[in-house]
């Protein structure tokens, strides 16, 4: 895949060459064909390590501020204060990663988010722990994410360069829910063993591993990004650049609604564990993790995904609601893990694909603004759902909440797809004559080609980003 030409002046805004896209399924052996680059299987190795240890902070967090608060509400105001900077924030965070080294500040945002951990693990091994310590630790640790997450985001490219972009933001999206799998659950067994406080002391060590691996990357095999001065109007070149895009645009849109309404899944898991199958911080670890099982099946289909179309961006969303809404009616709690596996199964699909259309239709120069506008809308949706869907947990029922919390982002992903199928005269079509795909989408005779925004290998193999 070669890479975009650097910016011209087009209107303004900048311009992007347009990106070849792949023409066949990729080989089961080049799956993880980006772990391949050096740079890459180290920079993912501490990845891991960082990951399990985060979700297991967060874990050992949430249930703590439960059981101080014995309130689903308090956890949602915990989520919202690390979410809100971003939802504030974001776009300045896109500047610096646009502007400054990468890895310089990945390091210093990992050295404050590990002092956050330590702090937090003193006091709680040490009794003296209260809910606004926490609260004030979560606002620092939302800030750490505004200035790290636009540069971990863009900063995959530089390890891999753009031919392997796809496939390294599927395999990131695997090693965060194999994190997500195996945090949830040692956390839970932890904080039932020897109390949370040592969850915090793990991910203090963890992110002084992350420091020690991004110094010992070789910047030699990176793949050199040009920085942007510092100059007027970036935060308005960016905004004014992405509203421009059709992918970028539409998978904000409803990446909107899935951050405020279904994204908010700890305080759901949180009062499902608590009020409904009564099996306390075991319980709500084991929810986590196999939400985080299907979230990992999900994101490794991504890597094995020939055609991205906006379109299956917005259906994964719609099925992803859809199973949230449908777990409001299991009888059991069996049967409520089992759905909880299919909604992240089809979250991630959606997260994986919406971030590789978002990221491979932006100029390198400008993609930390583009991306930080796109994580601010996931990260600050759930800085608004998290208090929004804990007040109706208690007040409403969990029940009722979970049901609200699929039905809105799956009605959503229903308009869209109407708004879409107009714009691209495309109509569904019925043939029983193909076994494997009775339907499907096509468009109306007469009518001119247009796709919104698509990556595969059809007969527009290049999509002009």
């Amino acid at each position: 895949m070669a890479p975009p030409t650097q910016a011209n002046s087009i209107g303004g805004s900048l311009a992007t060459a347009p990106i070849p896209a792949a023409v066949e399924r990729p080989a089961w052996r080049d799956t993880f064909v980006s772990l391949k680059v050096p740079n890459f299987r180290l920079f993912a190795a501490s990845h891991l390590v960082a990951v399990i240890a985060m979700w297991m902070q967060r874990i050992a967090q949430d249930w703590l501020v439960f059981e101080l608060s014995g309130s689903a509400a308090a956890v949602g105001v915990t989520v919202a204060l690390q979410f809100a900077p971003m939802l504030l924030l974001g776009p300045y965070g896109g500047i610096i990663a646009d502007r400054y080294s990468k890895p310089l500040i990945m390091i210093i945002a990992q050295a404050v988010a590990g002092i956050m951990a330590a702090l937090m693990a003193v006091l709680a091994l040490s009794g003296s722990i209260q809910v606004w310590h926490i609260y004030c630790i979560a606002l620092v640790l939302g800030l750490v994410v505004v200035v790290d997450n636009p540069a971990r985001q863009v900063f995959v490219n530089e390890l891999v360069g753009p031919r392997h972009l796809r496939n390294a933001i599927s395999v990131n999206s695997s090693i965060f829910q194999v994190g997500g799998m195996l945090g949830p659950a040692v956390s839970g067994i932890l904080i039932g063993a020897v109390g949370g406080g040592w969850a915090f002391a793990v991910n203090a060590a963890a992110c002084l591993y992350t420091i020690i691996t991004l110094a010992k990357l070789n910047t030699s095999q990176l793949t050199s990004t040009p920085s942007v001065p510092k100059g007027k109007g970036q935060l308005r070149e960016g905004f004014r650049y992405a509203v421009k895009k059709p992918a970028f645009f539409w998978s904000s849109v409803i990446g909107a609604f899935v951050a405020v309404f279904a994204m908010s899944s700890p305080v759901l898991m949180v009062a499902f564990a608590d009020k409904v199958f009564h099996t306390g911080a075991s319980g709500y670890g084991l929810l986590n993790t196999l939400i985080a099982a299907g979230a990992l099946a999900g994101a490794l289909a991504s890597t094995r995904r020939r055609t991205l179309r906006l379109r299956s961006v917005i259906g994964s969303a719609g099925a992803f609601g859809v199973m949230m809404a449908l777990s409001a009616f299991a009888p059991s709690m069996w049967l409520f893990a089992a759905l909880m596996i299919c909604a992240g199964f089809c979250c991630l699909l959606f997260l994986v694909g919406a971030n590789q259309l978002v990221q491979m239709s932006s100029n390198v120069r400008i993609r930390g603004r583009v991306m930080s506008l796109y994580v601010m809308v996931l990260i600050g949706g759930q800085a608004i759902g998290g208090p929004m869907i804990g007040w109706l947990a208690e007040n409403a029922g969990p029940h009722a909440t979970i049901f609200i919390a699929g039905a809105v982002p799956a009605a959503a992903s229903a308009v869209i797809a109407v708004i879409l199928a107009r714009r691209g005269h495309l109509m569904l079509q019925f043939s029983l004559r193909r076994r494997s795909y009775p339907v499907s989408i096509v468009r109306r005779p007469g009518t001119a080609s247009f796709d919104a925004g698509r990556v595969d290998g059809g007969s527009r193999n290049r999509i002009n980003a």
